[in-house]
């Protein structure tokens, strides 16, 4: 093994693996020249981890395609590009096709995309053993199997045979790390590697991207617009914005004295779980409840595919009796990662799921399933805001429309020369520019459209608001945009906020208090500023500590704990007890014992849990 220095450690000058000299790219589009990447130069040594960051169109990716061939027919580019010292720039596709793949790998952000969906993972790990070394057959399937294993993928001989809809994210992004290191390549671009990964998932697979790289040797870039993530990874950083390098260093360098304006608006838009919060919340009421969720329950039939029990049908557990209040004026900050049933709570709270049993009181109304009438009426106080807007917003209707359509719902006496001068008066309360009114999705940006989306659900100035991961898309300006824009409505408004997220950082900035879900259950719930210093459930440590922290001393003192293996299914009742095995009961068909809240500080509750065997320390 080569002894390498720890994710965030200067290290000795090596030996430059890629050297990039004034880049440049521009695309020939209809509407004229568009320069994506302006005279760039980087370079990345032997050993070393290069963290590349920006915003969204900065000309990270584009740099790294482009270096390699991988630019569409209309990109013109020019500079200089030099690989171990050969001149890469210009190859005809089969000289770089010994190159890539071979001696530079790229992962990419989605997995599900860059995998083959109907090919074998066995078979798409082969391929690559196939074209770059001429092995087969069943050395090959030896191989694969042991990078599986490698990358700490459970049960590898069974997954070989899987395809990628099967697996999970993590496993996935795992499965795509192996291809690209079974080749035991010179250079590794990981694009945007761990943006759609739980805080967990993430942690794990930056281990093994930076175990992989001390064993290898091997140069990594890191493209990324997580500021905690390169904080982690990253020996040298260099900072990009609209095409240009604004900012060169080393990870201290960068974070502890910042040079360019950019980089310090960068840093200062972060969230944080330490220090100070970004943004100032209001007081909520003191006065009782406007929304009570007492022991609501959401599952789903599924019917197993293989096994014993092929062909019969279980129940999905996906919200297995939660229970909370919410005051006006308070953002309720929901985390956990995915398959833990926030956004079936959610949207089981708002009507948009039935929910098998449990009461949900909002404004003392009892709303019941079958009480379609109080459930349409309630509708006009509880609006939801997702997670892409371009999804939720009718790409067929102009802004002003799509703000104004619930107002023609429920207050249909108001006149089109009304609802417009309300359009454009939220529109404003927003940050959007009304003179924008008669634009469409597709011609404004991703925050811009976010702000859409808040507007719409604002216009009726309802009492509760839901969002759904409503920043997790965007860059970390915009993200801070939009948390402000939030806080600045409840405190006008008087708006209570289910906050959904799987950003613990994010959570903390806008919350005044956290429910932790896992598999369905909650497990803790209190002030979000004693959770999040002093979490005391096993699983909330373990999602404190997976989360990335924008600098480099505390990322390396903070403390390393992980979950032991992967999220279970929920469709086995055992799983639910990963955290109380004392009391397990091993028979997957039996009704388990579930555990009890504690209260152990005035309004901070733990579910019932054994000593923190199982998490470990890495």
């Amino acid at each position: 093994m080569t002894d390498q220095p720890a994710a965030g450690q200067p290290a000795e000058p090596a030996a430059p693996v890629l050297e990039i000299a004034n880049l440049a790219v521009t695309f020939d589009t209809p509407d004229g020249d568009v320069e994506a990447v302006k005279g760039v130069s980087l370079s990345v040594g032997s050993g070393e981890c290069l963290g590349i960051v920006g915003e969204s169109g900065s000309g990270k990716s584009q740099t790294f395609l482009s270096a390699f061939g991988l630019t569409s027919e209309n990109a013109i580019v020019s500079g200089s590009v030099k690989f171990q010292g050969r001149e890469v720039l210009g190859l005809k596709r089969r000289e770089l096709d010994s190159v890539r793949g071979r001696h530079v790998a790229f992962v990419f952000q989605d997995p599900l995309t860059a995998l083959t969906p109907h090919m074998t993972i066995e078979a798409q790990m082969s391929e690559v053993l196939s074209h770059h070394f001429h092995v087969r057959g069943e050395e090959a399937r030896r191989r694969s199997g042991e990078w599986l294993e490698r990358v700490r993928i459970p049960e590898a001989a069974r997954r070989l045979s899987q395809f990628p809809h099967e697996l999970s994210g993590g496993m996935r992004q795992r499965v795509m790390i192996a291809m690209a290191m079974m080749a035991e390549p010179a250079l590794l671009v990981a694009d945007e590697p761990t943006t759609a990964l739980d805080a967990t998932v993430q942690a794990q697979v930056l281990d093994l991207i930076d175990d992989l790289r001390r064993d290898t040797n091997a140069a990594v870039a890191l493209i990324t617009h997580d500021m905690g993530v390169i904080a982690r990874m990253a020996q040298r950083v260099v900072v990009m914005r609209r095409g240009q390098v604004v900012e060169t260093g080393s990870a201290e360098q960068i974070y502890r004295a910042p040079q360019a304006d950019y980089t310090r608006m960068l840093l200062k838009a972060v969230p944080r779980i330490e220090g100070e919060r970004y943004v100032e919340l209001a007081s909520p009421d003191a006065g009782p409840p406007i929304l009570s969720v007492d022991d609501v329950r959401v599952s789903f039939p599924v019917k197993i595919k293989d096994g014993s029990l092929a062909g019969k049908t279980k129940q999905l557990r996906a919200v297995d009796g939660v229970s909370f209040e919410l005051r006006a004026g308070e953002t309720l900050g929901i985390v956990g990662e995915s398959g833990c049933g926030k956004s079936t709570l959610a949207r089981s709270i708002v009507q948009l799921l039935p929910r098998n049993a449990g009461n949900v009181t909002f404004l003392g109304r009892n709303l019941l399933p079958s009480e379609r009438e109080a459930i349409r009426k309630s509708r006009q106080d509880l609006q939801i805001v997702f997670q892409d807007p371009l999804a939720s917003l009718d790409p067929r209707m102009t802004l002003g429309a799509s703000i104004a359509e619930p107002l023609l719902a429920f207050e249909p006496l108001l006149t089109r020369a009304g609802r417009e001068e309300r359009v454009k008066a939220m529109m404003e309360q927003v940050g959007l520019d009304p003179d924008l009114i008669n634009r469409y999705p597709h011609e404004l940006s991703g925050g811009q459209n976010q702000r859409v989306g808040v507007a719409r659900a604002m216009i009726l100035k309802p009492k509760l608001v839901v969002c759904d991961e409503a920043v997790s898309a965007l860059d970390v300006s915009i993200q801070a945009q939009i948390l402000k824009l939030l806080s600045d409505l409840q405190r006008e408004f008087h708006t209570s906020f289910l906050f959904i997220s799987h950003d613990l950082a994010v959570v903390r900035e806008i919350s005044h208090n956290v429910l932790v879900l896992y598999l369905g259950r909650a497990v803790e719930y209190g002030p979000s500023e004693i959770i999040l210093r002093d979490p005391r459930h096993p699983y909330t440590k373990a999602l404190l500590a997976a989360a990335p922290t924008p600098d480099p001393e505390i990322a390396r003192s903070k403390p390393r704990v992980r979950l032991v293996g992967d999220l279970p299914s929920p469709l086995d009742t055992r799983a639910a007890l990963r955290f109380l095995k004392s009391r397990l009961i091993d028979n997957p068909d039996v009704v388990q014992y579930r555990p009890r809240w504690q209260e152990i500080a005035p309004g901070h509750f733990v579910a019932e849990h054994d000593p923190a065997e199982t998490v470990a320390a890495a």
